[in-house]
């Protein structure tokens, strides 16, 4: 009997620990089918530490970093037993092969496939299909799989944007009815404000990967530029009625964009065609996505080298579980499951029949990079007059991995970014030099490009985005070779110029978000802090308008004032100077009443369903994270219950209000409130009673000339006939009267990106800040009856209301936060005007 019952036990004991070593499928681990419902966050990662677990052979977890909201961000490194026992050794070749770290690499190395799910929150099937990617490609009995990753390193990141999965996974989930309601317009379809699609505050992702702004995507790229993957693939989805999309792209390609990274799109394209087909599933390529700007998922792994691609399957946040599209078929999470798991293992698979072309490839582009970089230009100096923007590109470009230096003694000709012509100048030791000769010489020629070729003006996104316009700094791109003398990673002096022992004011300069920040962190110490209206010199030093000023008087209550202010400053990495004495050489003294005081503002931004979230975004996001200022957030639903006196600043970002210019709005701000309406809500208040703003009409033609022979309006061409009346986005130059506080810290002129096509006329009795003139256009796609549009208009003016005032910002200053040259006019916006 005892015998009986030890072999039982032994049975039993043998038996649980075979199963425990068996790979859990995700439904097996979960307790519900992939598709069934939509899995929260915690327990995707719940799963994929379980297969590390089980399968330590072939799979090791990396995490890389936590979003705003403290959820973790993860990849995941699969390949074979052997190759995994050397995965160090791989990513060290890899990069020598492309010239980033030192050795001679070589090319039988695996190739490096990474797959990138869910970078839109609500497009949350690709999450739920990484998890029966990941079960297929470490199972061992799967065959084929084990195969692939012989040659084969996958890196896999289930989801990009965890905080904005959660947003949608917890509206989802609690309101879907038991059996799911596939009726497009009931409560299950309908997400609401702000969605799910952004990130925690607010902004796209997908629109982030070269400008890095966001904490999710600055922590990826650290990872992402140590592999340099030969293959990357980006998951997403596109509306209820649109069948899946797989590249190869659509025009316009870049020009830059290689022959074997368009053709590699092409192979790979086939093989997800040919399961496709066997599926009897529909699809399309060559259109609409297109690869040109350098901020998506598939360019800018391609300007790194790579052969980036976009994956759109129908769906996003209006198909939840099940949803009827135009056709009247059902989509459900299961099809779409489906679709994104079979293209994921088709890429893996295509890359791993051609590792060693992909390979040989990935060298030879970056080879090419650092001995023959493509293009005219082969250097770009930029004026290091403002220290501030410039340490600003430079920590882009070093997030970037783009090498640069200072200083270069001799001089040199080139194209003069805000000239437009060729001219000589002269290389001073401060100026940031960018030799094109390097291995990220393409994405330093996309970023810096004047001008962006265009190969079909019918482009998913903004045309213009060159740094030195971007970033407002004076530059110049050199077809002459030009290497920097300094290769630190900055020559401009940055220490404190206070060589008095007591001085009567310190002055900080005001240029860049590194002196709003010094403001903020001053004023938040209730520090009382002034500005100059005019320039003025002391001393030999000459100070701009708009310059801050910390005066001893009114702040020796402070305690130590002088330790306060200097701590202050160096934590704002900002240069700050003295003076000895009230009375100055030239300009207003002190005690004029031409030095302001600043008056803290209590700042409200209005949110909620009227409101675009990402132009509300970018303004929380520059409170909280650039320049740590306090910032109220009121939803407009709720503004007749809100006492406006609580407040001296409400911002009206972009959005379509109801009652806008009502009468409680104006009496707040005839009674001293400062409102800051920006692009749609300017736009709103143009014409209406109380607002001097008029939106500019265009002259029409004489109807007594003889109208033209008729000819017929091509159906075919309805797309290129719009394309007359857009701009996706293009870069025009402003003149500014930067003696108004609104322009304090600008020359006389700035760069606006420029979205629409509205210009609005000069007002009559107030401030004309920012105007458009003849000419004015710089570069990027605008057609050409917007072009003729955008002429003798305003952009940018103050209005004076009663004791208070209203600032017009028709275009948006904050652009996907890296229209860096516009955070100043934003920030004057709130801290100048009105003071």
């Amino acid at each position: 009997m005892r015998k009986t019952l030890l072999l039982a036990y032994i049975f039993f004991i043998g038996f649980f620990s075979a199963d425990a070593q068996k790979l859990q499928s995700p439904a097996e681990f979960l307790g519900y089918k992939l598709g069934d419902q939509f899995t929260p966050h915690y327990r995707v990662i719940d799963y994929f530490k379980y297969v590390a677990s089980v399968s330590k052979e072939v799979i090791q977890l990396k995490s890389y970093g936590k979003t705003y909201e403290n959820r973790p961000l993860i990849t995941a490194f699969i390949s074979s037993p052997q190759n995994m026992a050397r995965l160090e050794d791989i990513r060290k070749n890899n990069m020598q092969l492309a010239g980033i770290e030192p050795g001679n690499g070589k090319t039988d190395q695996p190739v490096i496939v990474w797959l990138s799910y869910n970078v839109h929150g609500n497009e949350s099937v690709s999450t739920e299909a990484s998890l029966q990617t990941l079960f297929d490609l470490v199972d061992p009995a799967n065959a084929k799989t084990k195969t692939w990753l012989q040659n084969t390193v996958v890196i896999l990141d289930p989801c990009l944007n965890p905080d904005g999965r959660e947003r949608y996974v917890n509206f989802y989930n609690p309101i879907r009815n038991l059996i799911p309601d596939p009726i497009p317009n009931v409560r299950e379809h309908i997400e609401p404000w702000p969605g799910g699609r952004a990130n925690h505050y607010y902004f796209d992702l997908n629109r982030d990967w070269a400008w890095q702004t966001q904490i999710e995507t600055q922590q990826r790229i650290v990872l992402y530029n140590k592999w340099l993957p030969q293959v990357h693939v980006d998951f997403h989805e596109q509306g209820i009625n649109e069948p899946y999309y797989f590249a190869p792209a659509a025009e316009p390609f870049h020009q830059d964009i290689t022959k074997w990274q368009r053709e590699f799109q092409t192979i790979i394209g086939k093989n997800n065609a040919r399961y496709f087909d066997e599926k009897g599933w529909m699809f399309f390529t060559r259109e609409r996505f297109d690869l040109l700007y350098p901020s998506y998922g598939d360019t800018y792994p391609t300007y790194n080298g790579s052969v980036g691609m976009t994956y759109e399957q129908g769906g996003s946040g209006r198909a939840g579980l099940a949803v009827l599209n135009d056709e009247g078929d059902t989509l459900t999470l299961s099809d779409r499951i489906a679709h994104h798991y079979t293209t994921g293992l088709s890429t893996v698979e295509a890359a791993s029949l051609n590792y060693l072309k992909a390979v040989n490839e990935f060298k030879i582009y970056f080879t090419n990079s650092k001995t023959n970089p493509a293009g005219e230009y082969k250097a770009y100096i930029i004026k290091g007059e403002n220290s501030g923007k410039l340490k600003s590109l430079a920590a882009m470009l070093q997030r970037n991995g783009i090498e640069f230096g200072y200083g270069a003694s001799k001089g040199a000709n080139g194209f003069n970014y805000f000239t437009g012509k060729n001219e000589a100048f002269k290389i001073s030791k401060n100026d940031m030099v960018i030799s094109a000769y390097q291995p990220k010489s393409v994405m330093l020629k996309v970023l810096f490009e004047p001008k962006t070729f265009v190969s079909d003006s019918a482009t998913y996104d903004i045309t213009a985005w060159a740094m030195p316009y971007a970033y407002g700094l004076q530059a110049y791109a050199t077809r002459e070779a030009i290497k920097p003398q300094n290769t630190g990673t900055t020559s401009v002096d940055l220490t404190n110029k206070n060589t008095l022992i007591k001085p009567v004011a310190y002055i900080a300069n005001w240029n860049a978000v590194a002196d709003v920040k010094f403001l903020s962190e001053l004023l938040k110490k209730n520090v009382k802090v002034r500005f100059t209206e005019i320039p003025f010199e002391s001393a030999g030093k000459k100070f701009a308008a708009g310059s801050l000023i910390i005066a001893r008087t009114s702040n020796d209550k402070l305690g130590d004032f002088d330790q306060i202010v200097k701590d202050l400053a160096i934590k704002s990495e900002i240069q700050l100077q003295s003076i000895s004495s009230a009375f100055v050489d030239k300009g207003a003294d002190l005690g004029s009443d031409k030095i302001r005081f600043i008056k803290k503002p209590s700042v409200a931004l209005v949110t909620g369903e009227e409101t675009s979230s990402l132009a509300v975004g970018e303004i929380w996001h520059f409170f909280e994270q650039q320049i740590g200022f306090p910032l109220s957030v009121l939803n407009y639903q709720d503004f007749n219950k809100i006492n406006l006196n609580n407040f001296n600043v409400l911002i009206f970002p972009d959005g379509n209000y109801q009652n806008l210019g009502n009468e409680k709005l104006q009496a707040w701000i005839r009674d001293g409130g400062k409102l800051i309406a920006m692009e749609g809500a300017v736009a709103q208040l143009a014409g209406h009673k109380g607002f001097n703003l008029k939106l500019k009409v265009p002259e029409k033609k004489d109807e007594k000339l003889k109208s033209p022979p008729f000819t017929f309006k091509s159906y075919e061409n309805r797309e290129r006939e719009l394309l007359n009346n857009s701009i996706p986005g293009a870069i025009y130059k402003v003149d500014m009267d930067n003696t108004h506080p609104l322009a304090f810290g600008y020359p006389d002129f700035y760069y606006t990106l420029k979205l629409d096509d509205r210009i609005y006329d000069y007002l009559e009795d107030d401030w004309n800040v920012g105007v458009l003139k003849k000419n004015n256009y710089v570069t990027g796609f605008a057609g050409q009856n917007t072009r003729k549009k955008l002429v003798d208009g305003l952009l940018f003016g103050v209005q004076i209301m009663g004791r208070g005032s209203v600032v017009y910002l028709t275009d948006d200053p904050l652009f996907r936060s890296f229209w860096e040259n516009g955070k100043l006019l934003f920030s004057n916006a709130v801290f100048m005007v009105g003071q």
